[in-house]
């Protein structure tokens, strides 16, 4: 053989200067066969080094693989004939680098281990490849630490600090910077939201005071602009304008995202304080004359958010005073009574009026009236059954359950008070 021959690179499937045969079983269930070389198989695997110095009469070696795996097999055969600074460059998958990366370890092959693990440590992955990437991460043990700090659970303080940033975001406690603030604020406060839904150990960080005080200071600002922004609402030149009517409902956007992050920090008092607060205000001014006949994405957005404060209040999640319950039930009803005749009407007469009041939440605020009604004393009952009853829109809300709920009661309040009084009486003429 000439000397060129001898220092031309082996390459997998030489027919000429291979010494080893592997037989690998392919997709089809016929065996395939590869040309191979000892010395590269012996270098570079310890399976394959044992393998070779038990042969005898050929250097045969079988290996069997299933149709998932197959064509990982045959990338790993050639990957051994590969320099280091190469193996790298040629994986090309996420799933295709796992695959090799368990036969790699199974063929006790060190450097191709050690690449598909940076590889694996440094590219992006998708969903359904993590999962994959933890279960092989298991089984593979200290090996595989690298990929392992990238996806093990973070400390107390860095869970922390995250939330807090995103915090800061979504309630604009810092402004964002243009021109991606919104974009920003808004995928914060998904995070938010999600990272409260989904993460165990997040009660920790949200029990802490620090975080607390901050969300404390973040619904106080929103309400503060909201409140602002409401006031000088019937200031402005042209109140018909969708401008107008899109930057009042974006302060109103984010009051309802803290309805739905604040009952999981255990903070949804906070925010029913806040609201029963600014509610005269905020009516006084939604129903000026002026605003008659506009704004009824405003005014549907309002009662979608007082919907929450009534839902936490009469299911008793957020527990308040008889009176300020009678004062938050009389200040929203007459507008929720209102405004839903209205928002029908307007449904009828104009096709494809976007702002009808959903079925459901139709269902929801009537249940949740009902409910905060019957746990009020009885006169205050009575007081709203009896402005209900002379109403001119007794449809809806239909209060008629708490209407015989209260009725009952009184029947038996009254039953109950004469056999007091018949016993009391009783027991002085036996004296």
């Amino acid at each position: 053989m000439d000397k060129a021959a001898l220092c031309k690179p082996c390459r997998l499937g030489d027919p000429e200067r291979n010494d080893t045969l592997i037989w690998l079983k392919n997709k089809e269930g016929r065996p395939e066969w590869f040309y191979s070389h000892s010395s590269i198989l012996t270098d570079k695997s310890k399976y394959f080094a044992d393998q070779l110095s038990h042969l005898i009469s050929s250097n045969l070696i079988e290996i069997q693989c299933s149709e998932f795996d197959y064509d990982h097999h045959v990338k790993l055969l050639r990957l051994l004939y590969l320099p280091a600074h190469s193996i790298l460059e040629s994986l090309n998958s996420v799933k295709s680098a796992l695959g090799v990366l368990e036969l790699a370890v199974a063929f006790q092959s060190e450097e191709i281990v050690r690449c598909c693990i940076q590889y694996l440590e440094a590219v992006p992955w998708e969903d359904k490849e993590e999962e994959h990437i933890l279960k092989v991460v298991a089984k593979l043990g200290p090996v595989a630490m690298p990929i392992s700090a990238r996806i093990q659970p973070v400390d107390f303080t860095a869970t922390k600090n995250v939330f807090v940033s995103a915090v800061r975001f979504a309630m604009s406690i810092n402004r964002p910077c243009p021109p991606f603030g919104d974009e920003l604020k808004t995928s914060a406060q998904e995070q938010v939201e999600y990272m409260l839904g989904e993460d165990e150990d997040l009660p920790l960080v949200t029990a802490d005071d620090e975080v607390r005080s901050l969300v404390r200071t973040g619904l106080s600002k929103i309400c503060e602009l909201f409140e602002q922004e409401l006031s000088s609402l019937l200031s402005e030149p042209n109140l018909a304008s969708d401008t107008a009517e899109a930057k009042i409902l974006h302060s109103l956007s984010d009051l309802e995202w803290m309805c739905n992050i604040l009952p999981k920090m255990d903070l949804m008092k906070e925010f029913v304080s806040n609201w029963a607060e600014i509610s005269p205000n905020v009516l006084s001014i939604v129903e000026d004359q002026k605003l008659d006949f506009l704004m009824w994405g405003l005014k549907t957005k309002l009662i979608e958010v007082t919907a929450k404060v009534l839902d936490a209040v009469g299911y008793g999640n957020v527990i308040l005073p008889a009176p300020c319950r009678v004062t938050l039930l009389k200040t929203w009803l007459p507008y929720i009574r209102k405004i839903k005749p209205l928002l029908d009407s307007k449904g009828n007469e104009e096709t494809g009026f976007p702002h009808k009041m959903d079925e459901n939440l139709c269902q929801s605020i009537e249940g949740v009236i009902v409910s905060l009604i019957l746990s009020l004393p009885s006169n205050d009952q009575a007081d709203i059954l009896a402005d209900w009853m002379t109403a001119d829109q007794v449809r809806y809300p239909d209060l008629s359950e708490a209407f015989e709920v209260w009725c009952y009661r009184t029947k038996s309040a009254k039953r109950r008070l004469m056999e007091g009084l018949n016993k009391v009486g009783n027991a002085t003429i036996s004296l």
